[in-house]
């Protein structure tokens, strides 16, 4: 039997299931989380808005926002337009994985691999976000397979493929560049000098991107320090990885060194962008877990490579692994279901915008306690509530994400006019501002209003404020 059949048949089964899972519950019932109402409003501006925006703000996306831009000219800002690149994009990851493992470790290592890779939450998430993360993904994975027939053929057509793919993946988002880790501990010291060559080539083309986004660094200042449980659950998940290294490594002779590849392929992918990450981390907070999201795809490779060699291990093995699976499946159903709604992000702008509308009267001041919470005026959400009486200039206007804001004497003036104020805030626990601005707006609201309610949106907080005795 030849092998590209084969490998197009074993593809054809993961793909489809990516695609499934990517098309089921799409809308999440019509809702936009804070960072795709930043897409959407951005990638909506007319070009020359746009490209004065990106040098101020959001630099480090500026590529996807192009791309965002032409489909929205094409199709309109719809959510499934909006998603669908993020869906195609990991299906076309969910192929390269699978590749990955037919030429590694054999069809069925890559049937399992794409399975896994497919149902894994991270990859179920971003599939169904309209951000860059999916084709940041897809790329890196690409990039992936094309440097395995790099080191294979060793050829200057493939390197320059290699280099190109991981290029345009930096150019989306720059902590791609992390995959070079990954990709150095698998060449050979044979085909060092050519990698080190394209390697070269990746980072010098990025380095206008890293200029202009160092100077937009405070962008990322709300990020705090990474958790003792973002630590534990990467030592959890470091240790299912070891776990089907030993189980993947093990089986016929005839095959351990392409095994052995695979093994450290993924663990290198799967463990060196996040580790890198988290001690960058150390130094300034910089971690998220969808930075790095490409990551996936090493966990994919080592457990689809041990679910090859299970069969061939003893009755003990067999059933522990049977087990796991059957328990894995049961966490996975309902996390499945909770990520298809409105609850399985973060926020929701789409509510927030709801929830003013039926909170703020006409004439009542809007205050927002939380800039980011304004985003929900870039998803198209319908006029706005109230009058946003912090507001100097709106967003296109200013060719910034939440527009500027007026002095804080003069915002402290227009507040002290108003006899009803609706608060915008984030939920407790979410980092507060403390700047000048941000305490003239609690103050002024402590000394001189009280609290006639309060309301939650998921994600944001509304608290209407009203002069003592007008509630």
């Amino acid at each position: 039997m030849r092998t590209a059949p084969v490998r197009r048949r074993v593809v054809v089964v993961p793909v489809l299931l990516t695609l499934s899972l990517g098309m089921w519950g799409l809308r999440r019932g019509n809702a936009v989380w804070h960072d795709e109402a930043v897409t959407i409003g951005l990638a909506s501006r007319d070009l020359p808005d746009l490209w004065r925006t990106l040098g101020h703000v959001d630099a480090v996306h500026g590529l996807y926002y192009l791309l965002m831009h032409g489909l929205f000219d094409i199709s309109g800002a719809d959510l499934v337009v909006l998603r669908l690149p993020s869906v195609l994009a990991v299906a076309a990851a969910t192929a390269g994985v699978t590749m990955l493992a037919v030429h590694l470790a054999g069809p069925r290592a890559g049937l399992w691999a794409g399975i896994v890779f497919a149902v894994l939450p991270g990859v179920q998430r971003y599939a169904q976000e309209g951000r860059s993360y999916a084709l940041v993904c897809a790329l890196v994975v690409w990039a992936t397979y094309t440097l395995v027939r790099a080191v294979e053929r060793d050829r200057r057509g493939v390197w320059a493929g290699y280099a190109g793919l991981l290029l345009v993946a930096c150019w989306l988002h720059e902590f791609a560049v992390l995959a070079l880790a990954a990709h150095a501990l698998f060449v050979p010291r044979a085909r060092r000098r050519a990698f080190v060559g394209a390697a070269v080539c990746v980072v010098v083309g990025i380095v206008p991107l890293v200029l202009v986004s160092v100077r937009q660094s405070a962008q990322v200042g709300w990020l705090d320090a990474t958790k003792p449980a973002e630590y534990a659950c990467l030592s959890l998940m470091a240790g299912v990885g070891l776990a089907a290294a030993v189980i993947a490594g093990s089986g016929r002779p005839t095959r351990a060194s392409r095994r052995g590849r695979l093994v450290v392929l993924g663990l290198g992918l799967f463990l060196a962008p996040t580790g890198l990450l988290m001690l960058l981390s150390l130094a300034k907070p910089l971690y998220l877990d969808r930075y790095v999201v490409y990551g996936a795809a090493g966990l994919a490779l080592l457990l689809g490579a041990a679910f090859d060699q299970v069969p061939r291990r003893g009755r003990a093995v067999r059933a522990g692994t049977a087990v796991v699976a059957v328990v894995a499946c049961a966490a996975l159903v309902p996390l499945s279901f909770c990520l298809r709604t409105s609850a399985g992000r973060s926020d929701d702008m789409t509510a927030l915008a709801a929830t003013l509308r039926e909170t703020a009267r006409p004439g009542d001041g809007v205050v927002y306690l939380s800039v980011k919470r304004r985003a929900w005026e870039l998803a198209g959400s319908g006029p706005a509530a109230g009058v946003d009486l912090a507001r100097a200039r709106g967003p296109v206007a200013s060719h910034s994400l939440y527009g500027t804001e007026v002095t804080p004497e003069k915002l402290r003036a227009r507040m002290l006019a108003r006899p009803r104020i609706v608060a915008v805030a984030s939920p407790p626990g979410a980092a507060v501002e403390d700047d000048a601005m941000a305490r003239v707006k609690r103050d002024t609201l402590a000394d001189h209003f009280t609290v006639c309610g309060e309301r939650t949106a998921h994600g944001s907080v509304v608290t209407v404020y009203a002069r003592p005795g007008r509630c």
